[in-house]
């Protein structure tokens, strides 16, 4: 826990200086059951004459009540860590800090806390030249503990926090002598978190009194107008009305019976749901950055899209849920999926059986989309790995520890939403796997045994090879579009670049016309996107479309672009769609998605153009999934 506060603060000082966090952790052993434990980061710095609150006083700072999101609402501070360390060892904790520009002059202090005032405790406090390091913070302090591996230790903590926090560097330094480095994915930074006014839909009662208690505004209609967001002059006088308040009087003087009266006035109104701007969402592309980066060594086979649901409101705080889903390679196969838990971008390693998360997760049907699921209810068994990220500006976690978020509906319906939006994503990438290796073998069949049969048979009638090109197109009956990374000369990829080409083959009796259809990380992408011959078009999204106009029977086109920075490695190509064709006629893609919000093109040529038999005819129809999906996501 202590570890957990100084590096969240850290991360949070940087964030909000714009500064890329560098944060280094060591731990020793100093005797029985007594560690001595080191963070420092390159943040902004805390001001000499602020440094002995900050780290000297219960709550000073504490940024609970900000209504938006960050990691300072959740743990115990801190100044609560100073505390603990020193109860248990009687040492205080060494501080130092500069700020940038400070005429390279740092400040250290000893620290400890007097438990009866709540006040600092500050001794060999100095000035000194911090070399080498124009800003930042070292807190070091020597505790009572016992040092844990495995899935509720400190590294699995911080590996987690290097995964939803792909912008910043971690190197972790073990009792043990051995030095761990996350180094970081991106550089790109989050986007800051702006703070919004109260919103008084679903308030609490004491939060009301308190508010009204410590309000500025004359009287009470300016009160709910000023105080609070989303409540006009007009809704005031409804809220008032129905309340029996007189709008004029002091919001000093609401009392208890006033603030009831005001709450179920409230509860009445029709409010717009507050701006999601307080929210910082880690985003999918990131979230993909961030597993690939930290996940690469068990070699996975496929990393589903990550989703980022629009914000949604609970009880007056809004929030958002983002999922991922990581499957295969070195992942073990025949145990529990692992989950990782998160809120606002903090890992949740305890108490994971009394969370919303993991109740959303096993009562999700995993059996639909791949994974054994032996009941229908659990979780699930298998190599994949499920992540599920809950940012708001109030998490609404089932006590004081913070490690487990509270059964809220509206919480649980969107985690919901992002799991069937991964878990489609997933089935999505085995069917395609289980099709395309059936698929395969006729392949090999026909392009590798066939010609040989016809060159034996030429040579023993002395007659000339036939053309067996629409033979062998009868016998597919497919459009195979198959997905490369493409390498530069002498076999070495660009450090900051990748290119990537699909080679559409016609292996039917007739031309197409068809789109095919991606999305893109739009940081990735560069102008040159836009000049190949198939370009269609691209929204700000990053999805984007080629026109593959009339390709003739028993020949390819290739849709071939590049992709730039640190971002382009998180495009997988066998996320390929279509519209306009017939999808049982095409492998390697699927069919356009109906939640892509993008109207693809129609499907024009006649059924009885498009005789073909279905590999995956006894699952369940694409298209009913789809429309199920669609219909629960607007519940």
């Amino acid at each position: 826990m202590g570890i957990k506060e100084a590096v969240d603060n850290s991360l949070d000082a940087c964030e909000e200086a714009g500064i890329l966090p560098d944060i280094v952790v060591r731990i020793s052993k100093t005797g029985d059951e007594e560690y001595k434990v080191s963070i420092e980061d390159n943040g902004p710095g805390i001001l000499h004459r602020a440094m002995p609150n900050v780290f000297g006083r219960l709550l000073y700072g504490s940024r609970f009540h900000a209504l938006r999101q960050s990691r300072g609402q959740q743990g115990i501070g801190i100044s609560a860590t100073v505390m603990y360390a020193n109860i248990s060892t009687g040492r205080p904790a060494h501080i130092a800090s500069r700020i940038e520009g400070e005429d390279e002059v740092a400040w250290e202090m000893d620290i400890s806390v007097d438990t009866k005032t709540n006040r600092p405790i500050v001794k060999n406090e100095r000035a000194f030249p911090w070399v080498g390091k124009e800003h930042g913070t070292l807190v070091e302090y020597v505790t009572k503990g016992k040092y844990m591996t495995g899935r509720q230790s400190i590294f699995e903590y911080l590996r987690e926090t290097a995964i939803v926090n792909p912008h910043a560097r971690v190197e972790f330094h073990d009792p043990d002598g051995k030095t761990w480095t996350f180094e970081r994915a991106t550089e790109t930074m989050p986007p800051k978190s702006k703070e919004i006014k109260p919103h008084p839909q679903g308030m609490e009662i004491g939060d009301m009194m308190a508010y009204s208690y410590v309000s500025e505004q004359k009287n009470v209609k300016d009160f709910l107008v000023r105080d609070f967001c989303r409540v006009t002059p007009r809704l005031a006088d409804e809220m008032t009305k129905a309340a029996e308040i007189d709008p004029k009087s002091d919001p000093k003087e609401l009392g208890r019976e006033g603030s009831v009266r005001l709450v179920q006035a409230i509860s009445g109104v029709k409010i717009m749901d507050p701006p999601s701007d307080c929210l910082s969402p880690i985003g999918d592309a990131l979230i993909k950055k961030g597993l690939m980066h930290i996940l690469d060594g068990l070699r996975p086979e496929y990393y589903a899209a990550p989703v980022t649901r629009p914000p949604k409101t609970a009880n007056g705080n809004p929030f958002c849920i983002e999922a991922g889903i990581v499957y295969g390679g070195e992942i073990p196969a025949d145990s529990q999926v692992m989950i990782m838990r998160f809120a606002n971008r903090v890992p949740l390693l305890y108490q994971q059986g009394a969370d919303i998360i993991t109740k959303a997760i096993s009562e999700f049907d995993w059996r639909r989309y791949g994974l054994d699921q032996r009941g229908g209810k659990g979780i699930p068994f298998g190599p994949a790995i499920i992540l599920v990220h809950v940012a708001s500006t109030k998490v609404p976690f089932t006590s004081e520890g913070k490690e487990a978020i509270a059964a809220i509906p509206e919480i649980y319906d969107e985690i919901q939403l992002a799991l069937r939006t991964v878990a489609r994503s997933l089935k999505s990438h085995l069917n395609k796997k289980a099709r395309k290796a059936k698929t395969h073998e006729k392949f090999e069949i026909v392009q590798e045994i066939l010609p040989d049969l016809a060159k034996k048979v030429s040579e023993q009638l002395g007659r000339p090879i036939p053309d067996i090109g629409r033979t062998v197109t009868k016998i597919m009956n497919v459009v195979w579009i198959e997905p490369e990374t493409v390498k530069d000369e002498g076999g070495k990829k660009k450090p900051d670049s990748k290119r990537f080409r699909y080679t559409v083959y016609n292996y039917t009796i007739r031309p197409h016309t068809f789109m095919v259809h991606a999305h893109l990380p739009v940081e990735a992408v560069p102008p040159s996107v836009r000049e190949g011959e198939m370009f269609d078009s691209m929204n700000e999204e990053g999805k984007v479309q080629w026109k593959v106009s009339g390709i003739q029977p028993s020949t390819s086109a290739v849709i071939e672009f590049e992709l730039r920075g640190d971002m382009a490695d998180t495009f997988d190509p066998d996320d390929v769609y279509v519209s306009g064709i017939n999808p049982v006629l095409v492998m390697g893609a699927e069919a356009l998605p109906g939640d892509w919000g993008i109207k693809g093109m129609e499907i024009t040529e006649s059924d009885d153009d498009l005789v073909a038999q279905s590999d995956d005819s006894e699952e369940e129809p694409e298209g009913l999934e789809e429309e199920e999906f669609e219909k629960e996501d607007d519940e």
